[in-house]
This record gives structure tokens, sequence and C-alpha cells, in this order.
């Protein structure tokens, strides 16, 4: 297939997510709301603002932004709309602190560090179980129905795939200094507590969910797999084991959610966490969670080529994160529609899809 003829041959737009024009959700904070933030809680430190908050004055700042994010997409013909998550601090904490049972420390995850250009520079956020992990209404659902009430577009929700409380537990992911002495407890209560946040929020009106993992992108790099073997843990069972907590956690949601799963190897300020072609992880992403599509990070040499989407199942999306966040240069059209025609290649032109990554 020639370049100029993808637009041509493009089949129509889909009326359920995703779309063919789609985005994670995440948006740059302005830096009058990250000022709002410092004035009104204090700088964000290792242990401190890192998850939900209680301050109605800047709640109402944040009120105006997300509604000047809002505006945005709808105006340039998003359909699905986001709060652009600019009232998290983190992609994860936000639900995940909401709740009973978890603590959260920027100190390292085992060997695990963020990278750079000038080397591994930076300890990663680790989780601790300090009491049984029990759910309770969270700040989601709050931000949710204000992203409802005022958009006219479908109001997209991300919250943190469940197996990253896993990956990113502290000591090396053991259970030994935690309340749960078995790892099926453990399992239980997470699960448990996802399936009542995800009853809430879809009878709030919910039905476009979309899971953040990092699990299965760092698992493409072999110094991830050897960190999960020193672990104790073996990377290919545990994939499995993460695919099944997603299929878990979604099983009795309605039949109008549609969930994807986005999957990336970690991105802030220029840093990442891993690297490494999807070839090792594909085959149990594509075909044992039971999701919709996923959002994949493509926008580095990082990510790998596209063969690995030959695993891609027929019904399921993929939407390639081609535009990238990692610089302020913006892909040309032409550049961008030369690699979807390289990806029509391995899978059929109506199962793809192009977002920011």
């Amino acid at each position: 297939m020639a370049v100029q003829t993808v637009s041509q041959t493009l089949p129509a737009q889909s009326k359920r997510p995703p779309f063919r024009a789609d985005h994670v959700g995440s948006l740059l904070r302005p830096p009058e709301l990250k000022q709002a933030r410092e004035r009104l809680l204090g700088p964000h430190t290792a242990d401190a603002n890192v998850g939900p908050h209680n301050n109605e004055e800047l709640r109402v700042i944040e009120d105006a932004f997300v509604r000047d994010a809002i505006a945005m997409q709808e105006r340039v013909g998003l359909r699905a709309i986001t709060d652009g998550e600019l009232r998290r601090r983190s992609f994860m904490l936000e639900l995940l602190l909401s709740w009973k049972g978890l603590s959260a420390s920027r100190s390292a995850v085992g060997s695990l560090k963020w990278r750079s250009t000038s080397g591994a520079n930076e300890d990663m956020t680790s989780l601790t179980i300090v009491e049984p992990i029990r759910w309770r209404s969270s700040s989601v659902l709050r931000h949710f129905e204000f992203l409802k009430a005022n958009t006219k577009g479908l109001p997209k929700l991300a919250l943190p795939a469940p197996n990253l409380v896993h990956y990113f537990l502290a000591d090396y992911g053991k259970l030994d200094n935690t309340p749960y002495k078995d790892i099926a407890e453990f399992w239980d209560d997470l699960i448990k507590a996802y399936r009542l946040e995800l009853k809430e929020l879809t009878a709030a009106g919910a039905t476009y969910i979309q899971f953040d993992d990092v699990c299965f992108g760092y698992l493409c790099d072999p110094a991830h797999r050897a960190y999960v073997r020193q672990r104790g843990d073996d990377p290919d069972t545990l994939l499995h084991t993460y695919a099944n907590s997603i299929n878990a956690v979604i099983a009795d949601l309605p039949s109008n959610v549609t969930v994807t799963v986005h999957t990336c190897r970690g991105n802030r300020e220029g840093r990442w966490v891993a690297e490494g072609a999807y070839e090792l992880v594909a085959d149990i992403l594509f075909n044992e969670i039971k999701v919709n599509g996923f959002f994949l990070e493509y926008d580095s040499k990082r990510a790998g080529g596209f063969e690995p989407l030959r695993h891609l199942p027929k019904g399921k999306m993929v939407v390639l994160g081609l535009v990238s966040t990692k610089t302020p240069e913006l892909e040309s059209a032409e550049a961008l529609m030369r690699r979807i025609d390289d990806a029509s290649r391995v899978v059929p032109l109506e199962q793809l899809a192009i977002s920011p990554q």
C-alpha cells in the first residue's frame, strides 16, 4: 500500500472507542496549576502531596483548568475527552492512596531506577502495604462526574492497572512485613477493591475506561526480567498473573463499557525506566487480556518495530502512540502516514488507530 493511499482506504470511524484519532489522556499541567498546588498544599516531596487532596480552594482552581482542557479537546475534534489528569500528581497514586491499606514513597524498588541520557539517576516510587487493602469511594469518582458534566464528548477515564501494585511493592515484592501471609489473599483484596471502584464509576456513567500499565512495557526489558527473577518470580509466569488480574477486575462490567490497556516504558521529564521491543510480551498482552484495545508507545527506538503486532487477534484495536511527547518537535503528516503504512503491513488497517504516546 502506498503512503498516499492510506487515508483513501481507511474504513469508517467506529461508533465505539478506541477511535481512529484517540489519546492516552494525560496533558501537561499548566505552570499556574502547579504553582497553586504548591502554594496551597506545600511542595511535592518523596512522601507528601502525591495523592488526593481535600483543599476546596485548589479544587476550584483545578476546575477552571480542566474546563480549558476539555474545551481544547473538543475544539480540535476529539471524540474521547479526558480531564487531562490535571488534578493528579501521579497517574496511579490518586486512586491507590484513596483506598485503605497502601502508602507510597520515592524510594528504590529493588535495583530499578529512572534512566536518562546520563545514566540511571533517580529512585522510583514504591508502595507499602500498611494494613489490609480496602476500597473506599475515591477522588476519581468526583473527577469523573465533573468531566461528564462538562463535556459534550465521550468522557474517558484512566485508572492504574492492578498489576502495578504488585510490581511496585517495596522489599522486592515480599509480603513478610505486611498483613498478608498468602499472595492469594493479597490479590483477592486488591481485585475486590478494583471491582467496587468500577461498580461505582460505571454507575456514574463511565463507559470508556483505560488501564494504565507499565509492567508489560517494563518486561520487554532484559534488566527488568532479571529484576523479577531476583525477586523470586518468573517473568513469563508473572505476565500471565498480571493478565489474569486485569481480567478478574473487569469480569462483570456492563456490555456497553469499552476497556483498553495503555502500556509504556515510563516517561517523566525526559527520563524512562525500560526499553525493548514488544516481542517478549505481545502474545500474552494481546491474546490473554480480555479488553477491546491497546494503546502502545511507539514514538522512539526503545519500543522496537511493528513486527510483534502480528500477535493481535481479530476484533481488537491497537492505537499506535506515534506522536511523541518526548520532544517539542511535531511529526509531519507524511512521516506519520509512512509509519501507519508500515504497521498496516503487519495488522489490517481497520484494526489501527493513532494517538500521542
